[in-house]
């Protein structure tokens, strides 16, 4: 190459370089979500972040200093075949370690998990189990491999709920979930201020995704629907002060509220679509799907939920696909029948997350969001995590599916 042809060669590619850094192309701008570049899929598993010492509350309740692994570790089988203890397969490591956060985030993006949900805390005005985002998650140094979003847990917890062992039969309801204004004032500034400005928030067209587990309680707690929505009204406000286009407010349909979202005593003589439009919710989702023996008959039903809601609402719905449960550890008079035991596996859970990704298909009008309960839910036995019994199955599945292996035999 002669030396002129060179010079205008390299200044060519400087000016590339500087156009490139300038405008963001190819890289991620503010408020925009940036997924795992071999799928257009957001695969997103929730994470319960309670096995770490909790400064403000868990001298009280857990006191051996190792958060909830203190009642996972003493689960016991209810019956013949009954898989407790659960034995994770990189044993008892503690979730607010940054290094344990980067061999999760290294096992998730192999496995085409590009999102995780945190379950965020707010009780006594202040937050509770923050840890493991603050100090794992946003300090582990591959964190841009992937995104995150917060799943507010806005619910009533009682004393013995998370440990059974310290408070025995002591039902009494330790934390109210709901919340008056100046509380939520305060939820509103932190989480803009310390998770939403972050550039691998989790956003949609621009704007950062809040996730309400409870409806009931977040609007029983502000006093009714009006000053729910004028409450939202002014989260959206603080939003669009800090920079983002709007808020994209999503809420959890629970149980047998579906396809109500609120109960009748807070729903105000509202149907579904009117409660939606009303407080501005943006999108509906589901964290698990509850308790049956029959992992395969739990599917079916949660399917049926599932149609009735995308039949009903008239703002997105996003498949959630749950593992088995069993919350033995927490409940000592749990037996059998309150434990997914039959037809519990990799390769059934892989058929209807297959069915999951369909939806998403089937709706290209929308996100192709998919939610997982869960990567670490040890206590409720759900979770991809690697552990003894299965190693790495349950996300080898999650990869297979959303490579298109398992399409091949579908279509």
């Amino acid at each position: 190459m002669k030396t002129k042809t060179r010079i205008l060669f390299i200044t060519y590619v400087l000016v590339c370089s500087t156009l490139f850094s300038i405008t963001g192309y190819g890289q991620a701008k503010q408020g925009e979500s940036r997924v795992n570049k071999t799928t257009d899929y957001y695969v997103a598993a929730y994470i319960w972040p309670s096995c770490h010492h909790d400064e403000r509350f868990g001298d009280m309740l857990w006191p051996e200093r190792t958060g909830e692994w203190e009642v996972i570790k003493k689960g016991t089988p209810r019956f013949d075949g009954h898989y407790q203890p659960k034995q994770p397969l990189w044993g008892y490591e503690l979730d607010n370690d940054p290094k344990v956060m980067e061999k999760w985030i290294d096992a998730a993006t192999d496995h085409h998990v590009n999102l995780f949900i945190f379950d965020w805390y707010w009780f006594d005005n202040g937050p509770f189990l923050e840890s493991t985002l603050n100090d794992g998650f946003l300090k582990a140094s591959n964190n841009d491999k992937m995104q995150f979003y917060l799943m507010w847990a806005n619910h009533d917890v009682k004393r013995n709920y998370w440990n059974v062992h310290q408070f025995q039969k002591d039902e009494s309801v330790l934390w109210h979930g709901a919340v008056g204004r100046p509380e939520f004032n305060n939820v509103v500034h932190r989480v803009i201020d310390k998770y939403f400005k972050k550039d691998n928030y989790f956003k949609i067209d621009g704007a950062p995704v809040f996730y309400v587990f409870d409806l009931n309680n977040f609007v029983k707690g502000l006093g009714g629907l009006e000053k729910a929505r004028i409450a939202l009204e002014y989260f959206r406000d603080e939003v669009r002060r800090a920079g983002f286009p709007d808020l994209h407010f999503q809420v959890r349909a629970g149980g047998d509220m579906e396809p109500s979202i609120l109960h009748a005593s807070l729903s105000e003589g509202k149907d579904i679509n009117e409660i939606v439009a009303f407080l501005g919710i943006n999108s509906v989702t589901k964290y698990g799907w509850g308790q049956k023996e029959d992992y395969l008959e739990l599917g079916k039903e949660s399917m049926e939920k599932r149609e009735r809601l995308d039949q009903t609402l008239n703002v997105p719905y996003f498949p959630n696909v749950s593992i088995a449960y069993d919350d033995t550890p927490r409940f000592p008079a749990s037996g059998k029948k309150d434990v997914v035991h039959y037809h519990d596996t990799p390769q059934t859970f892989g058929a209807f997350l297959q069915k999951a990704k369909q939806y998403c298909d089937d709706h290209p009008d929308q996100p192709k969001l998919i939610t997982l309960f869960s990567w670490n839910e040890w206590v409720e036995g759900s979770y991809l995590l690697p552990d003894m019994k299965n190693g790495f199955k349950y996300l080898e599945t999650v990869k297979e599916v959303m490579t298109g292996n398992y399409d091949k035999y579908t279509k």
